[in-house]
């Protein structure tokens, strides 16, 4: 799956630009107009990274930052503040705003680029990855391969894409719905029950030879990637 970008400008021409760049990148790319609607968008959708201009009609990006930064769940989300306002005290009102950083307008696409990936691999290490570890599993992205310990994991390509997600996020619960959203894709219509039947197959694989479950069912909530989930009371773990 590619990192999601959510681009919040209301500039047209500039928002296209951004958006061919940044798919170009590699990356997924939604789009906000104005300051209301990035925020509703945050809460629909967690993305794995906001560009967010400054001058937006309804609120401006400072207020957006700080909404954003005043909600527990969404404190991590980085921010990069784009904006004309080049001047230090602007740079230091976005910073202390809540930005993580700030890039000036008119300003090299090539350069944004790389300050994303740098952001992104600093405070989401996984999404900068070819390998994913967690406990005993080992994803290896270009090869496409699991392995466990030592042994291979067979895996279907909808439990790969599942999988890769909440190895990218260990120990936090997604509903299924975001599930759907994030593995599926927001565009596919399809049960919510559907995701109950791939995180069973998945367990199948994964807890092949009675190893400990690696996914932890939180009642009325969803799933998690949490090591946690195959050790009982006592601490011991469960075969």
């Amino acid at each position: 799956m590619k990192p999601y970008i959510l681009v919040v400008e209301d500039e047209a021409a500039l928002l296209t630009l951004l958006r061919y760049n940044l798919e170009k990148g590699g990356f997924e790319v939604g789009e906000a107009v104005d300051g209301e609607e990035a925020l509703l968008m945050v809460d629909e959708r967690r993305p794995d990274l906001m560009v967010l201009d400054w001058m937006l009609p309804t609120l401006s990006g400072i207020e957006v930052c700080r909404r954003i930064r005043r909600k527990p769940d969404a404190q991590p989300l980085p921010i990069v503040m784009l904006t004309a306002r080049g001047e230090e005290a602007d740079r230091v009102r976005g910073l202390d705003g809540g930005a993580d950083d700030y890039v000036v307008k008119p300003f090299s696409p090539a350069e944004l680029l790389a300050r994303i990936r740098a952001i992104l691999r600093r405070m989401r290490p996984a999404l900068g990855d070819e390998v994913l570890n967690y406990d005993d599993l080992r994803m290896d992205l270009a090869a496409h391969k699991v392995t466990r310990g030592e042994a291979p994991v067979h895996l279907g390509p909808t439990e790969f894409r599942l999988l890769r997600h909440l190895m990218e996020h260990p120990g936090r619960v997604f509903s299924r719905e975001q599930l759907l959203d994030s593995v599926w894709g927001p565009d596919i219509f399809i049960e919510s029950r559907t995701v109950d039947v791939h995180v069973r197959r998945l367990r199948q694989a994964l807890n092949a030879d009675r190893r400990p479950d690696l996914i932890r069912t939180v009642r009325s909530a969803g799933y998690a990637l949490d090591s946690s989930a195959g050790i009982d009371r006592q601490g011991r773990r469960l075969r």
